[in-house]
């Protein structure tokens, strides 16, 4: 596979790392693998960035099948060709939450059961660390969320140590923008996998995503500034 040599992506990548000490001598990182832009834009990220570290880590991709079916050869044949491990959990947690359940807040639910899976499996298989795809607009996106619906200034963070797991949760690409993930997908030609959840782009998220981008025509550099307001002021006081 061709590689990036977009500076931008990389500085952004490297100063992440080094505000938030992600990625460590001796980590084991399972990478969430969900067959979307984000995931598969992380795996090829983080064994890049393997390459040219200062410290020695392993990575192994993990995808859960949320047992709705669907083709996953395109990300097994991705991995092989990065030499990246994989491995992929059979899981029943799309029709337990959309079937069986019938939740009138799935996501909710379903991210739930998905983050367990993921942290018991990764423990499971000796890995320390799980890194996940989010991006800068999923972070922005998050606080405008809890603003506009829970009366708080809050996100998710770069990296969060969960200590009944024993395992800390990293976000590398918390600096890189959505479109830069977009335009790394189509240079490379990196495998997506068609969501098959029944509220994918049916939700207050998507309704954040267009909130922000509308911003952005009155201001060219919204992003950046709600960045410098996460890191000055959210994630600070979050400490």
């Amino acid at each position: 596979m061709k590689r990036i040599f977009r500076k931008e992506l990389w500085q952004r990548i490297g100063k992440a790392n080094e505000d938030f000490k992600l990625i460590e001598e001796g980590d084991h990182i399972a990478i969430g693998l969900s067959g979307g832009k984000d995931s598969s834009t992380l795996v090829y990220v983080m064994n890049e960035w393997r390459k040219f570290s200062p410290v020695d880590f392993q990575i192994t991709a993990i995808t859960l099948d949320m047992g709705w079916g669907g083709d996953l050869l395109p990300l097994v044949r991705y991995c092989k060709e990065l030499n990246v491990p994989y491995h992929i959990e059979p899981t029943k947690i799309g029709p337990i939450v959309f079937e069986t359940r019938r939740e009138s807040n799935p996501c909710s639910l379903c991210a739930k059961l998905r983050r367990g899976t993921l942290h018991n499996l990764a423990k499971d298989m000796g890995c320390n660390k799980v890194a996940l795809g989010h991006h800068l607009d999923d972070a922005l996106e998050t606080l405008l969320l809890c603003m506009s619906f829970e009366s708080r200034m809050k996100t998710f963070r770069p990296k969060t140590y969960l200590d009944r797991k024993d395992i800390t949760l990293i976000r590398p690409m918390i600096y890189v923008e959505e479109k830069t993930i977009i335009e790394i997908v189509r240079q490379l030609g990196l495998p997506v996998i068609e969501n098959p959840c029944p509220a994918n782009g049916c939700t207050k998220r998507q309704d954040m995503k267009e909130v922000i981008s509308h911003w952005e025509k009155y201001n060219p550099k919204l992003r950046e500034n709600l960045l410098g307001a996460l890191r000055n002021g959210v994630w600070q006081a979050q400490d």
